[in-house]
């Protein structure tokens, strides 16, 4: 007695075909039916992985055979300039230089923009985050003072520290969140 589970469909529009996986519920058997037709049994090739685990991939006969020189040469100490030379063995050689990874340094001392504003704007942007209005409707006074803070420095710890001075000395007692 088989007893099948349907485990998914895919219904292809563009094509208009429909095709069903079947899925065995007390065996490993996979069928696939397509066009009225099953196709299958199906079996998996090996058993199911573990979590954060991976599957090495398989070597390659060619790769088992470098392996097996390279490990001749290191027993027998055979410098590489031996492999250098023979043309049957240069796949050796290429794949087993030794790569060094390129080094390039910062050029700017915050790239990622942690410590100092990118331009103006967005230090103009955060001062009108932190005071919760517009700077359109700051006076003249208090707009000169942001120009001038922000032509000294795009520091984000200074500007807010300095308009965190200016702008709570000017409440005149008024004690706020900040």
């Amino acid at each position: 007695m088989l007893i099948f589970v349907l485990l998914s469909s895919c219904y292809y529009t563009k094509l208009d075909e429909l095709t069903l996986l079947w899925w065995g519920l007390f065996d490993n058997e996979l069928y696939v039916e397509f066009s009225d037709r099953r196709y299958g049994p199906f079996y998996p090739v090996d058993g199911p992985i573990p979590l954060h685990r991976y599957r090495k991939h398989k070597k390659t006969k060619t790769e088992e055979r470098a392996d097996k020189i390279a490990d001749l040469a290191k027993k027998l100490g055979l410098p590489r300039t031996a492999l250098d030379k023979n043309a049957d063995l240069q796949f050796l050689v290429d794949k087993y230089k030794e790569l060094t990874p390129t080094v390039t340094p910062f050029n700017d001392p915050d790239p990622y923009q942690e410590f100092t504003y990118p331009t103006v704007l967005f230090a103009k942007r955060a001062i009108s985050d932190y005071l919760a209005k517009p700077l359109a409707k700051l006076s003249t006074e208090q707009l000169a003072f942001i120009d001038v803070l922000l032509a000294e420095t795009l520091n984000k710890k200074a500007i807010i520290e300095r308009v965190r001075q200016y702008f709570h000395s000017n409440k005149g007692g008024e004690h706020n969140a900040h």
